[in-house]
């Protein structure tokens, strides 16, 4: 039994998998006379600065912010609080952030957890009171202490260049003069609309008139603004981190919460303080990859590339059934782990340097077997004890600064909370909380969820190579090991590994909601592409495939050029960009 998710997804039977799999690369691409058949355009050059987000106008601010002697910090914060307004379907100042940044005066990187607490005054109690054997995924209960702002600003104290305020102006000027909104967001903004415009404040501020005395969500191409998000982003730019966290902002937040069956408290904002942690990282074939430890997901990644990177899957080649199968069943065992594990350091104390060890990894791999797929999978190391969405950016400055970041308001535009005037939605990241005492991701007062939002960074010999993510709930990890596994592996160049067919395993034991085990083995989505060859294979092996709509991430990355400058490379299954100077 798995956690249901709050906008279903198509999936298909195994019995009528075979027409849209039986695919070609090439059917997928139009016809390029270079490079990979599937490849949906070229990667792109640049001498001095790269930006690759989720947007092309944010990505465009952060290039104007560095050709204005911004950092990649600035331009970092400038293109994020903008996508706030051009992306709310997946981020947003009611939203948390998470942070690697590489700094080439100390030649090291800086890792930031910007994730925010629930409320103090609400208890496992109260949940256990209502009823609940897990945390709504809307409204007033899953909501916990935004970081996001917090976040911007602690980036800026350390890393930026010009005034925080010239950073948020672009964001400010196109919240209240308007733009048109992109094909990919107006899409997911029309599903959300039905769902959140119950919860108050939503419907006034993210709908429109629909002319017949209705409201709708914007159209592709419309222009859309928001005066109140306009307000929100001067006053923080006039007052500081404190205009948010302990001035007015707070106290609406406060009132709104008070007013509408809520616990998130003035006290709950004013105490909230991010923190700067330390990469973990683990080296594959000569490349050394690094993530944010829990209360994050990213050691995931780190497992699977331990667990596989014993396999010869160059030699298997992309697409086959070796490496479709070995990718899966690692997954399967690296997430019993973080279902088992993850959680708050403050409360619990995973233990990392054992999980991301090559010995660990070794005892791992003699689980899986060739010929049959696992349809249960146990931690190795704890044995006692997800659809979302994010925005994912990276920017990288003349002076070899590098930034990969990641924001989210977790599911799609969060919990539907719209506080009066102030212009953005709270989050929702309190749903990944388990209501069960004695789990390390247990709910408790003033405590950080598990969480799925994950930057990452690969460094070679030292030096920086590749600053990249993938956005969308557990796809994450999963999405991280295969960018990977198809640069080093596979030989692809930076679009193509992005652009390549993905595969998603659904169905693992979560660290969330119900946290009730997999025993069936999940199942296994594939993107349009694979052989059938490959299809036929897997279902022989015991896995259970089927064609999903829409749940494969999305991809940002900006490579370090040998020769000179960085190459970018945008997710084609989106709206964003890659484009540098």
């Amino acid at each position: 039994m798995r956690r249901p998710t709050a906008l279903p997804r198509l999936a298909l039977t195994a019995l009528v998998l075979a027409l849209p799999l039986t695919a070609t690369f090439a059917a997928v691409a139009a016809d390029r006379i270079t490079g990979a058949t599937f490849a949906t355009r070229s990667e792109v050059y640049a001498p001095h600065a790269m930006a690759a987000t989720s947007h092309p106008l944010a990505t465009q601010i952060a290039l104007d912010v560095m050709k204005d002697g911004g950092s990649a910090v600035d331009a970092a914060i400038a293109a994020n609080a903008a996508l706030g307004l051009m992306e709310p379907t997946g981020n947003g100042v009611g939203g948390d952030l998470f942070a690697i940044v590489w700094d080439p005066k100390s030649r090291k990187l800086h890792g930031y957890n910007g994730s925010g607490r629930s409320p103090r005054s609400l208890t496992l109690a109260e949940f256990q009171r209502r009823g609940l054997s897990a945390v709504p995924p809307h409204g007033p209960l899953p909501v916990s202490v935004p970081g996001a702002v917090d976040g911007w600003f602690a980036l800026h104290e350390r890393f930026g260049r010009r005034p925080i305020a010239d950073d948020l102006a672009p964001a400010i000027r196109y919240a209240r003069e308007g733009h048109p909104v992109h094909e990919t967001i107006a899409y997911y903004w029309d599903r959300s609309v039905p769902v959140l415009s119950k919860w108050p404040g939503f419907a006034e501020q993210f709908t429109v008139d629909d002319g017949a005395g209705g409201r709708r969500a914007p159209r592709t191409g419309e222009m859309w603004r928001n005066p109140n998000l306009a307000d929100t982003l001067q006053k923080i730019a006039d007052g500081g981190r404190d205009a948010f966290y302990k001035g007015a902002i707070a106290r609406s937040i406060d009132a709104y919460f008070k007013a509408n069956g809520g616990y998130l408290s003035y006290d709950d904002l004013a105490a909230h303080h991010g923190e700067w942690v330390e990469p973990v990282g683990t080296n594959y074939r000569g490349y050394d990859v690094w993530e944010l430890p829990p209360n994050g997901q990213g050691i995931a990644a780190l497992q699977i590339l331990n667990i596989l990177e014993g396999y010869d899957l160059k030699g298997y080649g992309f697409g086959s059934p070796e490496h479709v199968h070995l990718f899966t069943e690692a997954k399967k065992l690296a997430f019993a782990d973080r279902a088992a594990s993850y959680a708050d350091p403050d409360y619990y104390r995973t233990p990392v340097e054992r999980l991301v060890s090559k010995g660990y990894a070794a005892e791992r791999r003699k689980l899986i077997s060739m010929e049959r797929a696992m349809k249960a999978a146990e931690p190795g190391v704890i044995p006692q004890l997800d659809e979302g969405d994010t925005i994912y950016m990276t920017v990288a400055d003349p002076d070899g600064m590098m930034v990969s970041l990641i924001q989210s308001n977790y599911r799609g535009m969060g919990s539907g909370m719209a506080p009066p005037g102030l212009g953005f939605i709270l989050q929702d990241r309190g749903e990944q909380f388990v209501l069960k005492e004695g789990h390390p991701n247990s709910y408790a007062p003033g405590k950080r969820p598990f969480h799925t939002i994950i930057p990452a960074f690969v460094t070679r010999d030292g030096k920086p190579w590749l600053s990249f993510g993938v956005m969308g709930g557990g796809m994450q990890p999963q999405g991280h090991a295969q960018i990977l596994i198809n640069l080093i592996d596979f030989g692809m160049n930076l679009q193509e590994a992005g652009d390549a067919p993905r595969i998603q395993h659904d169905g693992s034991t979560e660290p969330a909601g119900q946290n009730v085990a997999m025993s069936d083995g999940g199942e296994l989505d594939l993107e349009t592409g694979y052989p059938y060859a490959t299809v036929r294979e897997l279902m022989r092996r015991g896995h259970s495939v089927r064609f999903a709509h829409g749940p494969y991430g999305g991809y940002q990355a900006i490579m370090v050029n040998p020769e000179g400058g960085y190459i970018g490379a945008s997710e084609s299954r989106k709206d964003g960009q890659a484009a540098g100077y």
